[in-house]
């Protein structure tokens, strides 16, 4: 498979976008047990553009995991009203030991004010990319808790996966701008390393199917991906998605309830798994999603336009 492709953070919990992926079991936060890694990326980053008082980077010490972590609690937590433990509310920081392996892609504000109003910068955007080889060595990949994706990379021995998750963006930096930064971040990390596709979670909000049946049918009947790519919950977390018939679901309706995230993947032509997972720590059903990048690529560039034709220059 070719290696270019796009974007798009898989798995977040706020407004603007679905929500993040969760922790492996257990579920809930545990103390940070430090920056493993030293990154080197061989050429790519750590400063991949930047526009106006935003750069986007990836991340190489502590204190910037910390910050995202700050990010991702304020806006999972926060905003988003999942449940916090003990642990995580004290430190008011989004735990998970999954952050020492994976790389951070962050989006931050130079011109940022602190309230005493001295300019600090800002964590205000944040996704997390997690590897195929990285995820094999360490504690596999995030979104296998909740779905069986083993058949999926049997089926694909020769391809690289890349899963993104716990993606954020803070409130006021809602807008096109930054979230393009972060997706022409991604197009960049996956050019670098060659990805054949990214998979992950994405999440509808609510916990009651039959409120959710619209939105879940549709996926369902309209975006369901081919049997090769395809991916199942595992035993027993298993939630069907076809709940009406065809006939029965408004398509229009029901495309327009989807989450912003989930309607993105599919300009691009992101294709979605069979049952869906209920998520009641966070409030959420999430969903299987799966980029092959020989499917999307010609629709992303349509959509977003070439590399070399975006106006934050990507490193």
């Amino acid at each position: 498979m070719s290696g270019l492709t796009v974007l798009a953070g898989l798995s977040a919990k706020i407004h603007w976008l679905p929500k993040k992926s969760r922790e492996s079991a257990p579920r809930h936060s545990r103390p940070f047990g430090g920056w493993a890694p030293k990154i080197s990326h061989s050429g790519l980053g750590p400063s991949l553009g930047r526009s106006g008082s935003l750069e986007l980077r990836l991340a190489t010490r502590k204190s910037e995991i910390r910050k995202a972590q700050k990010l991702r609690f304020k806006v999972f937590f926060e905003e988003g009203g999942a449940a916090a433990d003990g642990a995580t509310a004290l430190v008011r920081r989004d735990i998970c030991r999954f952050d020492r392996v994976c790389d951070h892609l962050l989006v931050i504000d130079h011109a940022a004010r602190n309230r005493f109003g001295k300019i600090k910068p800002r964590v205000v955007g944040a996704y997390r990319l997690l590897r195929q080889e990285v995820a094999q060595a360490n504690f596999g990949f995030y979104s296998a808790q909740e779905f069986d994706i083993g058949p999926l990379l049997a089926q694909h021995p020769q391809s690289r996966f890349l899963e993104l998750g716990r993606s954020c963006v803070l409130a006021d930096y809602r807008g096109k701008r930054t979230i393009e930064m972060l997706w022409r971040g991604i197009w960049a990390y996956v050019k670098h390393y060659r990805i054949d596709a990214m998979i992950g979670c994405a999440s509808l909000e609510g916990t009651d199917p039959a409120k959710l049946a619209p939105q879940l049918s549709f996926l369902f009947h309209h975006a369901k991906a081919e049997p090769q790519w395809r991916v199942r919950p595992l035993p027993g977390r298993f939630t069907p998605m076809d709940r009406l018939a065809p006939a029965e679901v408004d398509a229009k309706r029901a495309l327009a309830a989807l989450p912003p995230l989930v309607k993105g993947y599919m300009r691009v032509g992101a294709k979605f798994g069979e049952g869906a997972v209920i998520d009641r720590q966070f409030g959420v059903t999430d969903v299987f999603v799966v980029m092959p990048i020989q499917e999307i690529e010609g629709r992303y560039i349509e959509y977003f336009g070439a590399p070399e034709d975006l106006p934050c220059k990507v490193a």
